[in-house]
């Protein structure tokens, strides 16, 4: 037995067998990592919901009327957020309005929102599929 085998035997070392090990296990970490990530995105992708404020009309001091449009899967039910704002952007409405599912793709609303004090705009702060 050589000095170096010794050595190698004393202290664990392996020539080749322990690093083929670590590259089969970083192989296969790297394929469930691959794999988990190409699931989330998928999953998030099948129930995501765009929305876009088209405008908003002030009708009163007390009332505003936001026309926005939402793309969402087919089939599912959809609640947007709606939010006014004064001129300091400070929220003075606040409303969640629901849809009902519909075989659209994409769908045009207006939706009329109460407010606590003048205000000077009116958007879709968020959909979500329900």
């Amino acid at each position: 037995m050589t000095t170096q085998q010794m050595l190698d035997e004393r202290y664990g070392r392996t020539r080749a067998g322990g690093r083929r090990w670590g590259l089969w296990i970083g192989i296969a970490l790297g394929v469930v990592a691959a794999i988990v990530v190409g699931w989330m995105t998928v999953a998030s992708a099948s129930t995501a919901v765009d929305a876009d404020t088209t405008g908003f009309r002030l009708v009163d001091d007390r009332t505003v009327e936001v026309t926005f449009q939402f793309t969402s899967p087919p089939g599912r039910g959809v609640a947007c957020a709606i939010e006014a704002q004064d001129a300091e952007h400070g929220t003075v409405g606040w409303k969640v309005v629901e849809f009902a599912a519909s075989d659209d793709h994409g769908q045009a609303h207006r939706a009329t929102l109460p407010t606590t004090a003048v205000a000077v705009t009116g958007f879709v702060n968020d959909c979500w599929v329900t």
